[in-house]
């Protein structure tokens, strides 16, 4: 059996299959984030209840805590963390960005100073393939540099060229045939050089392809350009992955590019903060108004929060501090996710996307981009001790 079975088109938006060791994953699909074999306040039961049929683990952190040969001893990731269904792991190239100030690119690897305890560690091309064969993820990820978004030409055309020659280091060194290893496209904000770096990775061929350097402090719109840009220049038969993109109106947009992969923090990290999805946007469950809603969060929300709870005791949960409060928030953010991600393979498959994506927007209002900015600088810094 193939690794990605196409089903249907409307325009560019693509439903399809991920054919996978542990189950197949519909596609469009978007991972939830379990960085160390944890996705935030949620446990696998909570998971597989909201429809989650693929996670993403990391391997920078994985290999930090509490080890590769942990992990590989508890029977890979899937055992480690109870976790039976399909899973990725990013290579550390990501950390490579976020954790600038504790670490070092050479012409052979990245070297890191630990942010747990301060020592040294050498992820090479080699290695962060090793070591996502011992955490035994279903998809993994070449080491790649993401070079931030205000990045100028000639930075950026140096970091395509390294992240290629790294790429053929990966290649080599892989050796699982139960694994599928993709190829990242960088580039920047550049469409020359994401032409230059497609070229190179559709050149030697891979069962996968993702889009990395995005949603890196560019602007919404830069992003969705440069999607545009990218995604015709990859192979029509392969899943295209766009990593770290995960808010409700960028999923709807980047499927009308045709995505078929995404990842992204935001709807947990956000929950966190007490900001829940609904149909119209954003809510602030900790907002006053809610004190005394006794209704659920969204009347026709299926997620076991909205079927258990009202408004108004999550509110409570927020304002009383209570753990309980992290984890019915996640839940509701993430079954809104996932289920946004249903109507859409739906919309597709009946031939009604533009209609579905017209409705959408008609109703959903994100924030404006000085919020987004303003928020994203707020949790920038637990994000760079996470």
């Amino acid at each position: 059996m193939p690794f990605f079975t196409l089903t249907a088109t409307d325009a560019t938006a693509r439903i399809g299959t991920l054919h996978t060791p542990h189950g197949d994953v519909p596609t469009p699909a978007f991972m939830p984030v379990a960085t160390q074999g944890s996705v935030k306040a949620l446990d696998s039961a909570d998971l597989r209840s909201i429809g989650a049929n693929i996670v993403l683990a990391n391997t920078y952190h994985l290999y930090l805590r509490p080890g590769v040969d942990i992990v590989q001893d508890l029977g890979g990731l899937h055992g480690f963390m109870q976790w039976h269904g399909a899973t990725l792991t990013d290579s550390g190239g990501f950390q490579g960005f976020s954790l600038e100030h504790l670490r070092k690119i050479t012409e052979d690897a990245i070297i890191f100073k630990s942010h747990i305890d301060g020592s040294q560690h050498t992820f090479s091309p080699e290695a962060a393939i090793r070591h996502q064969q011992g955490i035994g993820a279903d998809i993994i990820m070449p080491l790649d540099i993401c070079a931030p978004a205000d990045s100028d030409y000639e930075t950026v055309d140096a970091a395509v060229d390294k992240t290629n020659r790294w790429l053929l280091r990966c290649v080599e060194a892989h050796t699982r045939a139960d694994q599928r290893l993709f190829g990242i496209v960088q580039g920047g904000l550049f469409p020359e050089l994401r032409r230059k770096s497609a070229e190179f990775i559709t050149g030697v061929g891979f069962p996968g392809y993702s889009i990395g350097g995005l949603s890196v402090g560019e602007s919404k719109q830069a992003m969705l350009d440069t999607v545009s840009i990218t995604t015709p220049m990859l192979p029509e038969d392969a899943p295209r992955y766009l990593m770290g993109v995960g808010s409700p109106e960028d999923l709807v947009e980047c499927v009308a590019r045709g995505i078929d992969m995404f990842d992204c923090v935001l709807p947990t990290r956000i929950a966190r903060n007490g900001s829940l999805f609904v149909k119209t946007g954003r809510l602030n469950i900790t907002a006053a108004f809610n004190k005394r809603k006794y209704a659920p969060i969204e009347d026709d929300c299926d997620c076991y929060t909205c079927r258990t709870y009202t408004a108004a005791y999550v509110h409570h949960l927020f304002r009383a501090k209570e753990l309980l409060a992290y984890r019915l928030a996640t839940i509701h953010n993430l079954r809104f996710i996932l289920r946004l991600m249903e109507e859409m393979r739906a919309a597709i498959a009946a031939g009604e996307f533009d209609d579905y994506r017209a409705e959408f927007h008609s109703r959903f209002k994100p924030p404006d981009e000085q919020t987004r900015r303003d928020q994203k600088q707020k949790w920038l810094p637990s994000f760079n001790r996470a």
